[in-house]
């Protein structure tokens, strides 16, 4: 038996979709592949991004 790891929308009950989304973040902007709702657009930020990519993004600023 597979498991469904398929992620759905609070709000809206729809399947979050993979999609290019622009981000900007403490003054810095950066576009990456993340799913979101395709109705009412909300995304998901997984803890692989926001202590990745986020993360550096803290440390350059704090660095200058």
């Amino acid at each position: 038996m597979e498991e469904d790891n398929t992620l759905i929308c609070y709000k809206c009950q729809k399947k979050l979709e993979a999609g290019k989304t622009y981000f900007e973040y403490l003054g810095h902007s950066f576009f990456t592949n993340i799913l979101k709702c395709p109705k009412c657009g909300e995304v998901y930020i997984p803890e692989e991004l926001a202590k990745g990519r986020m993360s550096q993004v803290e440390m350059q600023l704090e660095d200058k």
